[in-house]
C-alpha cells in the first residue's frame, strides 16, 4: 500500500544532488571523458575542466587553488589530514574530542598518539584545554557537528593550536552550505569537505591544506594532488562538486534563513507537543537545518522503523548491529546516561521541505512515541 506522505527528514546524511549539478556533470561522462593526465586533446579538455574547478573552489574558500586536494569524500580527506600529518619517531599527540565523526575519532585511536578533548554538555570542547597542552601536531575539531547540530567557534581554537605548535584540522562536512567557509577568516590549516552534504555528487570531496603544511600521502600509486593522491580523476563528479559550492555559496543566505525556519518548526513543533523530550546540542549555536532530541521512554531505532512506516525518513545517532542496539557515543560523550543515549532521533530539514511536511512529520512523531511509550508501559507493568 503506498504511503500517505513520503517526506525525507535526514538531510545530514545525504542531500538529493542539485539537477543544475548534474546538467553540469553529463557532458565529462560521454563527451569530454578524456584522462586528465594523457597529453592528447581528450586528457588535456578533461585537466582543463579539473582545474577550472579547482580555482573556482579556490575563490569560495579564500584560498589559492594549488591549496585544494580533491579527495573521493570527506572519509578520505579527514584520513590523509591526520595520517598524512604524522612523522615518524614524533610522540607529539594528536587532539580531538569524542563526538567527532568516526573518519576522525576513529583515524586518530588508530593512530595510537591522542588525547581527548572533553566536551560540554552541548557538545562542545574548550579553548582553555587546549592552551593547557604543552604541544600536540595536530588539533581536529568538527566546524560543526553531525549528530546534535552543535557548531564550534573555530578561530579561537586555530589559534590555541597554533600557540601550542599544532596545525588545526575541521571536519567541516556540515558546514557546507550552512556556515562560512573562508579559511583565514577560520584561521583552519586543513580542512574536509564532501560535495554530497550541498546538493553535490556523491563520492566525490576535498582537503583543503594550507600551503606550508607537511604531508605525506596515505596510498602509494600515481603522483596525482602533488603526489598525495594516487588514483586517476572523477572529472564529471569534480566539476560538479565546484559548482555545488558555488551555488551553496550564492545562494547562502535564502538557504539558510529557509532552512532555519523549518528547523524552527520542527523544534517548536516536537517540544510543545510531546512531553518528557529535550533539545540536544546547543539551542542556538547550532546548523541550521539541524534538530535533534533525546525522548523518554522511546528507543531510537524503534522510533526509526515506526516512522519510516509512517513516510518519515529520519536517523539515530545509535548503531544497531544484528539487532543489538548500541548508544550514541556523541551523546554519551556530552554526559547522556547510556539509555538516554539509545533515545537521540535526528531530524535534518533541507531545501524542499515545506511547512506542511514538518507539520505531518511532527503529527507522526507523536503517534509514533504514544504507541512505543504504551508498549514499553505494557511490558513493565506485566
Amino acid at each position: 500500500m503506498a504511503l500517505a506522505r513520503s517526506i525525507y527528514l535526514d538531510h545530514s546524511a545525504t542531500t538529493p544532488t542539485d539537477p543544475r549539478v548534474v546538467e553540469v556533470m553529463l557532458p565529462y561522462f560521454t563527451q569530454h571523458f578524456g584522462n586528465p593526465v594523457s597529453v592528447h586533446q581528450f586528457g588535456r579538455q578533461a585537466e582543463s575542466a579539473i582545474e577550472t574547478a579547482r580555482e573556482r573552489i579556490g575563490q569560495v574558500l579564500n584560498c589559492l587553488p594549488s591549496e585544494v586536494i580533491f579527495t573521493s569524500g570527506a572519509s578520505e580527506s579527514n584520513n590523509l589530514a591526520l595520517r598524512g600529518s604524522m612523522r615518524a619517531g614524533d610522540q607529539r599527540p594528536v587532539l580531538t574530542t569524542r563526538v567527532e565523526h568516526h573518519a576522525v575519532s576513529r583515524t586518530a585511536a588508530e593512530i595510537g598518539e591522542v588525547e581527548w578533548l572533553p566536551v560540554d554538555s552541548w557538545g562542545r570542547a574548550s579553548v582553555e584545554d587546549v592552551e593547557r597542552t604543552p604541544s600536540a601536531r595536530l588539533v581536529s575539531l568538527m566546524y560543526a557537528n553531525n549528530e546534535v547540530g552543535t557548531i564550534h567557534d573555530l578561530a579561537g581554537f586555530a589559534e590555541a593550536a597554533h600557540e601550542i605548535g599544532a596545525y588545526f584540522h575541521t571536519d567541516a562536512v556540515q558546514a557546507g552550505g550552512q556556515l562560512p567557509l573562508d579559511v583565514n577568516a577560520l584561521g583552519v590549516d586543513m580542512l574536509s569537505l564532501s560535495a554530497h552534504k550541498f546538493y553535490g555528487p556523491k563520492g566525490v570531496g576535498l582537503l583543503y591544506a594550507r600551503k606550508g603544511v607537511e604531508l605525506h600521502a596515505i596510498q602509494t600509486g600515481g603522483s596525482h594532488e602533488r603526489g598525495l593522491r594516487a588514483g586517476t580523476h572523477n572529472t564529471p563528479l569534480i566539476v560538479g562538486m565546484a559548482l555545488a559550492l558555488e551555488l551553496a555559496t550564492t545562494e547562502y543566505e535564502f538557504r539558510v534563513k529557509q532552512l532555519a525556519a523549518r528547523r524552527d518548526e520542527l523544534i517548536d513543533g516536537v517540544l510543545s507537543r510531546i512531553p518528557d523530550v529535550r533539545l540536544t546540542g546547543h539551542p542556538t549555536e547550532r546548523l541550521p537545518s539541524h534538530a535533534s532530541f533525546v525522548i523518554d521512554g522511546a528507543e531510537s531505532n524503534t522510533l526509526l522503523m515506526h516512522l519510516d512506516l509512517l513516510g518519515v525518513a529520519a536517523s539515530s545517532g545509535s548503531a544497531c548491529k544484528t539487532g543489538n542496539p548500541e548508544p550514541s557515543d556523541v551523546l554519551l560523550a556530552m554526559g547522556y546516561t547510556p539509555t538516554e543515549a539509545l533515545t537521540g532521533l535526528r531530524l535534518t530539514v533541507g531545501l524542499s521541505t515545506t511547512q506542511a511536511d514538518i507539520e505531518y512529520a511532527v503529527d507522526a512523531l507523536v503517534r509514533t512515541v504514544e504507541k512505543v511509550r504504551k508498549v514499553r508501559d505494557r511490558m513493565v507493568i506485566a
